[in-house]
């Protein structure tokens, strides 16, 4: 559904938003062949090139041959033997980030960002005038392209959920528009592997109970989707009749920030894991620092060598007090955790529970910063 400009001014009726959902186009790795022209129309892949490493984002070129973000390293080489590995640069995908923001607030105070390579606008009030928010989106994208030579797809409609959905439907480098009256429509011809939040596992358990796209998932009662979706019934109820009454909200505070580490092979040995601790506790904390994050409790979590995690954790009635405590509070939680029945090829650690304090603001990357 791409939309030619200046066609979206029945989204002005009264009590109906004007979104604008903005999502680069594979941005680690187009930041990369940006940066080393050598790698432009070559597969690339962020992230460790080594046997315990993932795929944290790949070019459109790798994802020809099914290279995908969250694969495994070794996978994705042997899907596409060409492809080109690159370790992540944080701070120069940062700084395009915050390009693309300030570029943002000049059309709209309201940006609520996801991730650093996506964000949500509302643009109702329009406070330059220019009429449509398919313009505006038009604009933000040409602006993005030429001050950071990347590109960006958007998504427009009347609330964040079909906004999403449409940064989607025509990547890359895409605009696509869905109207007041269209929604319901749009979602009844998706597939539900589509829908926000319904990953692979859900799709197939959908598949199994007949449901296969969003009418078939709209014929379903809430209390046929309670009974076997839980919490997620009331979502998806709404979901598939193109509802969603969330606000862009600018100041979304982060709950959790925290790092992880894959490990090159597996650790059985309490001071190997200890070593690592440390590490990971020194990162951590100097992501804290930079945020002025202050949290209540310390989560310490290990996934096995059979996948299986375990987490441990421990809150206090006060902020943790500097980085002495909060390296002690993850020494004691390991320590109670040892010995393992199995050997550890992951470990994380996170400092949450902001929420009786001014929370820090949001860091790229949902908070969680994994090391490859």
């Amino acid at each position: 559904m791409e939309s030619a400009p200046h066609q979206d001014e029945e989204i002005s009726a009264p009590g109906l938003r004007k979104i604008i959902h903005v999502d680069m186009d594979a941005f680690f790795a187009s930041v990369e062949q940006r940066d080393d022209p050598s790698l432009r129309g070559k597969p690339v892949a962020v992230g460790g090139s080594r046997e315990r490493g993932v795929v944290a984002a790949a070019s459109y070129e790798a994802r020809k041959f099914g290279v995908r973000s969250a694969q495994p390293s070794v996978v994705a080489a042997r899907l596409c033997p060409a492809l080109i590995f690159k370790p992540p640069r944080f701070e120069a995908y940062r700084a395009v980030s915050q390009q693309i923001r300030a570029i943002f607030r000049e059309y709209t105070p309201l940006v609520e960002p996801l991730a650093m390579d996506e964000a949500y606008l509302d643009v109702t009030q329009d406070i330059k005038g220019i009429g449509s928010a398919t313009r505006i989106a038009e604009l933000i994208r040409a602006r993005i392209k030429a001050e950071t030579g990347l590109t960006a797809s958007a998504g427009v409609s009347y609330n964040k959920f079909l906004a999403k959905i449409a940064s989607d439907q025509n990547k890359p480098d895409g605009l696509c528009v869905i109207r007041p009256g269209e929604g319901a429509d749009f979602v009844a011809a998706l597939p539900v592997r589509r829908f926000h939040g319904v990953g692979p596992r859900g799709a197939e358990k959908m598949a199994a109970l007949g449901i296969e796209t969003g009418a078939d998932l709209r014929a379903r009662d809430i209390a046929f989707l309670r009974e076997h979706f839980g919490s997620l019934a009331d979502y998806l109820y709404r979901a598939a009749r193109a509802i969603d009454l969330r606000a862009v909200k600018p100041n979304r505070p982060r709950k959790s920030l925290g790092g992880e580490r894959t490990f090159d092979r597996d650790i059985s040995t309490g001071p190997g894991l200890r070593q690592v601790l440390e590490g990971i506790i020194e990162m951590v904390w100097q992501d804290i620092e930079k945020a002025k994050a202050q949290g209540r409790t310390v989560t310490l979590k290990l996934r096995l060598s059979d996948f299986s995690i375990r987490t441990h954790a421990r809150t206090l009635d006060r902020f943790v007090e500097g980085r002495g405590e909060f390296a002690g509070i993850a020494r004691e939680l390991l320590d109670d955790l040892l010995p393992l029945p199995l050997a550890v090829r992951l470990m994380g650690l996170t400092l949450s529970g902001f929420e009786a304090a001014e929370a820090p603001p949001p860091v790229e990357g949902g908070g969680q910063m994994v090391l490859f």
